[in-house]
């Protein structure tokens, strides 16, 4: 198979990269090209993305591929879910898009509630509720922009600009409380509550999808020339879960990182009484699969105690706090991750010290996080295998928090199954394999997948007693945030 090259752009809330894939035979290599940061702006107390900032951010990474004398098989975008943008007649930017971190939808569900039951709305979508859901944000801008008429979630904006072909990639609009689970296609009474016209969101593509080429403008300014964006899997845990390195169907995942994601892969939506009670959610995944998940607090939990700490001058690295946590390795002391007065607190030291009483030490505070997260994997496991048609024989653990070797012994030992931990790059390779596929270099997700475990580094941690070490003895490398 000849080397060929594919460009990733992985936009997180935080920050995003524009990375370079070389695929050849039985091969796939990653290096990032451009880091840039996702810019939120505040405008009368009111919060926005800077889509133009990011979109230029993007053409910067793309020009230094260009400027190499690469020329790529193709270009893939991946974002967060649930954030929009509004687009004119003349297929102008209204106004930029709204961030989900501003807490303009508190109290909007109960409001929607009052027109739609919270069953009925569960019923119809399958997707959990929260209040930054993209049903609520509609809902409380019904009526503000009478100009919209399309509407594109992020990926698929960042597209139409590059490119001016506009569709709606499906595990984006998975994600956003308006579609249906087994259509796939937006639920028009939703809509008409929400305010926004179903067909607002134009045509619904499947990931893998070649759009059109970048405009010449982009195609000039980048020295790529003239190629295309493939619509991949845009919602970023749509294209994580693809690169999980399974073999067969009996697994769950952890997308590990501030917040866990944590779920199986379905044939057809759960929609029922009990994953309703439970709070699990049905987003769409690749090749007709469903994503059934939970959202868990993750290591948000550590970096606001780290950030904390950090401001009382104990700047303590990733290695220090693992060894704290095996210090206290017997403190008893547990809190739930998932309770809200740990969503934003003030100070999370403070907070979760209040938990556990007076006088707690740092190092049983971090003991505290791992052995709770762990406890909590191992609580949202035991309920999945209540949905799973399969027996969930391992765990898999991907994303950046899959390099701590600690907590991933822990969790091995929480859960009774083995921890198989990696790729930390799981995003960005989902995004690239589905080019490939696109491309005719990978059949289907499961090649896909044996290719990334034979490719990737893939750690694997067996269950032992409550309080294990790393088999290996050592602590996790220093890799910046988990």
């Amino acid at each position: 198979m000849v080397l060929k090259h594919f460009i990733a752009v992985d936009c997180g809330a935080t920050s995003g990269r524009v990375m370079l894939a070389s695929l050849g035979e039985g091969s796939l290599e990653l290096e990032t090209l451009h880091r840039f940061p996702t810019p939120l702006l505040e405008r009368e107390g009111k919060y926005f993305w800077d889509l133009g900032a990011i979109l230029e951010s993007i053409v910067d990474g793309l020009a230094v591929a260009g400027s190499r004398g690469l020329k790529p098989e193709s270009i893939g975008i991946d974002t967060w879910g649930v954030d929009f943008a509004r687009f004119d007649a003349r297929g102008s930017l209204i106004e930029d898009p709204r961030s989900y971190r501003d807490p303009y939808t508190s109290g909007v569900p109960e409001r929607f509630f009052a027109e739609m039951p919270r069953a009925e709305l569960f019923r119809r979508t399958g997707i959990q509720i929260m209040d930054f859901n993209s049903v609520f944000q509609f809902y409380a801008q019904k009526g503000q922009y009478p100009g919209t008429e399309s509407v594109l979630f992020l990926p698929d904006a960042l597209a139409y600009l590059l490119t001016g072909e506009k569709v709606t990639e499906s595990t984006i609009l998975s994600t956003s409380a308006l579609a249906n689970p087994a259509t796939g296609l937006p639920d028009p009474e939703i809509c008409a509550l929400a305010g926004v016209a179903p067909e607002a969101f134009g045509k619904v593509v499947k990931p893998g999808r070649k759009l059109g080429s970048l405009k010449e403008e982009y195609a000039s300014r980048t020295g790529l020339g003239p190629i295309p964006v493939v619509s991949v899997a845009g919602h970023d845990t749509a294209s994580a879960v693809l690169a999980v390195p399974a073999s067969d169907e009996h697994f769950a995942y952890l997308s590990s990182g501030t917040w866990s994601l944590m779920g199986i892969e379905l044939p057809s939506p759960a929609v029922n009484e009990e994953s309703a009670k439970l709070n699990f959610t049905n987003e769409g995944g690749v090749e007709g699969t469903v994503r059934f998940l939970k959202n868990i607090t993750g290591m948000w939990l550590l970096e606001q105690c780290r950030k904390v700490w950090k401001e009382q001058g104990k700047d303590y690295s990733y290695p220090e706090l693992q060894a704290m946590a095996l210090s206290e390795k017997d403190f008893p002391g547990r809190i739930n991750p998932d309770d809200p007065a740990f969503a934003h607190p003030g100070d999370m030291v403070a907070e979760i010290s209040a938990a556990l009483g007076p006088g707690i030490s740092d190092a049983r505070i971090v003991s505290c996080i791992y052995h709770s997260l762990a406890d909590r994997y191992a609580e949202v496991l035991k309920m999945l295998q209540g949905f799973a048609p399969f027996k969930i024989e391992k765990l898999h653990i991907i994303g950046g928090g899959s390099a701590n070797d600690l907590l991933n012994q822990w969790t091995a030992d929480a859960t009774g199954l083995p921890v198989l931990a990696g790729p930390s790059e799981a995003t960005a390779i989902g995004n690239v394999v589905l080019q490939a596929q696109a491309a005719g270099m990978v059949k289907d997700r499961w090649e896909a997948r044996s290719l990334i475990a034979s490719v990737f580094e893939v750690r694997t941690f067996q269950p032992h007693s409550v309080h294990s070490v790393p088999k290996n003895g050592t602590l996790c490398a220093e890799k910046g945030s988990f």
